[in-house]
């Protein structure tokens, strides 16, 4: 292939929309001649910033697709993954800089890999939260699929550890605090992230931890469902550490697992866990349980991060903190002592597993359930999320105990799918007496019960919920519930 000419190049990016006509007067009227070595036309592009190395190189390699995506203009590629690559972009027409995550062509036929693409950046449009990257757009259209997300000057975590080395106490503890904030915050909605590493920390040039790319393992599951766990390579370490510990997996503890692990390798500089591509040796337990402590590494560090690493990394799960609330609280505790505050022992000692201000330290749902499945799946599913659980199959003395004591339950679950109408009949009668009148209730209906929804007293604090609904989804709808006083969403929520 024979080596372009100067004029020739230039017209080639004026035809692929890369210049405009007056930025190519411009060129050629600063060089004086269009009879120039393409060498003096390339200074000219690139210092005047018309172009960029990479559209550059592309041009000369004689490229003529992958510099838009959408209305998105591809400066430079960011990085690479397995499933995607990232480039960072501008919207010509608002000057807006923009990172594009698009999926690799070899999945982009695929409905399965596609599918689950699109779903995480419709997962991630939802996500609005400081410490989150968020997503502005998702497309998706014959065969080409990105997502546009906010650019964050900086680095990954895992690059800013391999130039620092290893960061001190106060840095370590203040990112990990953003960490664990968005991880509340995502918790709060009812999700995971299930692929917490350094290399998915984002770090903004100000200093800002930001969490990328949220997993969607577990979101189609349904209630009850025991499929095996799947072991993608995205999630093996998830998978190895919730077979080592006997957790299903979508359980938020994991995530908290793995939150210490980044919290130890920002203190020492090296990842607890031996990295190998190995598929074998990373499903091993030994992985989990030949750690080596915190403190052989670093001595120096203080007794109260060391506390929180140790506590989010304990194998067993119950000796973990069961939210990311609950670490969040002892890292703000952290952070104010290595500041020298004085902090009352037993004070935001991480005994909550909610840390925001406006939810209570922790919330009772009683369930009302006669099939003894649903009841095992309610209970599980609810104490992952932080609630306390009481159970009983008779809505009968349900209502009997809350009319004699509303003090420890903060809602009422009944579902109606085995219960039939005394569901419902229980369901409206906690809206005429003085004790239960104000407390949230949910009720949830088959589809061959939706007659009764007619009957149903329904309003802002007593909400109707059509079934098949996943567990995550009902976290969701408890979370609105719980959190908003005056709710102004419909009364009835159709969520399958």
């Amino acid at each position: 292939m024979s080596r372009p000419s100067a004029e020739q190049v230039a017209q080639r990016a004026f035809d692929l929309g890369l210049i405009d006509g007056i930025q190519m007067q411009e060129v050629w009227s600063s060089l004086g001649s269009r009879n120039v070595p393409l060498e003096a036309l390339v200074q000219v592009l690139v210092r005047r910033e018309f172009l960029t190395n990479y559209q550059v190189d592309r041009l000369l390699k004689g490229e003529r697709s992958g510099f838009f995506f959408g209305d998105y203009k591809v400066l430079y590629l960011i990085g690479t993954g397995t499933f995607a690559r990232v480039y960072r972009a501008v919207n010509p027409k608002t000057n807006q800089i923009v990172a594009v995550k698009v999926l690799r062509r070899k999945f982009s036929e695929q409905p399965s890999q596609y599918g689950q693409f699109v779903r995480e950046g419709e997962l991630g449009c939802t996500l609005r939260h400081p410490n989150i990257v968020p997503i502005f757009e998702v497309y998706s259209h014959r065969g080409t699929h990105f997502l546009v997300m906010e650019f964050v000057e900086g680095r990954n975590l895992r690059e800013f550890i391999k130039i620092r080395r290893r960061l001190d106490v106060v840095e370590a503890t203040r990112l990990m605090t953003d960490i664990a904030s968005a991880m509340q915050y995502a918790f709060e909605m009812g999700l995971t992230h299930r692929d917490l590493k350094t290399s998915n920390v984002l770090v903004s040039s100000r200093g800002r931890a930001k969490l990328v790319d949220f997993g969607m393992a577990g979101l189609g599951d349904s209630l009850g469902d025991q499929s095996p766990d799947s072991v993608s390579p995205r999630t093996i370490d998830y998978a190895a550490l919730e077979r080592a510990t006997g957790v299903r997996k979508d359980d938020t503890r994991s995530d908290i697992y793995f939150m210490g692990c980044i919290y130890y390798h920002m203190l020492t500089g090296k990842a607890p866990l031996p990295e190998t591509r190995d598929r074998v040796h990373r499903l091993s337990k030994t992985r989990f349980t030949q750690v080596r402590p915190l403190l052989d590494l670093e001595p120096s560090i203080p007794p109260v991060v060391e506390h929180v690493v140790n506590k989010a990394m304990m194998l067993d799960p119950l000796r973990r903190y069961q939210s990311p609330g609950m670490m969040l609280t002892d890292l703000r505790t952290t952070a104010r002592r290595l500041a020298g505050e004085d902090v009352a022992d037993g004070k935001d000692s991480g005994s909550s597993p909610d840390a925001s201000p406006d939810v209570q330290d922790q919330q009772t749902i009683m369930v009302v359930e006669a099939n003894q499945g649903m009841q095992n799946a309610l209970r599980e599913g609810l104490k992952r999320a932080g609630y306390r659980v009481l159970l009983t199959s008779d809505p009968v003395r349900a209502l009997e105990r809350l009319q004699d004591d509303t003090s420890e339950v903060t809602c009422v679950l009944i579902d109606a799918q085995e219960l039939g109408e005394p569901a419902v009949t229980a369901f409206n009668r906690l809206a005429d007496h003085p004790a239960t009148a104000h407390m949230p209730a949910l009720l949830l209906l088959d589809e061959a019960q939706m007659a009764w929804s007619e009957e149903v007293r329904a309003d802002e604090k007593r909400v109707v919920i059509l079934l098949p609904i996943t567990m995550k989804k009902l976290r969701m709808a408890l979370v609105r519930l719980l959190r908003s006083k005056t709710a102004t969403e419909p009364s009835q929520e159709g969520v399958g």
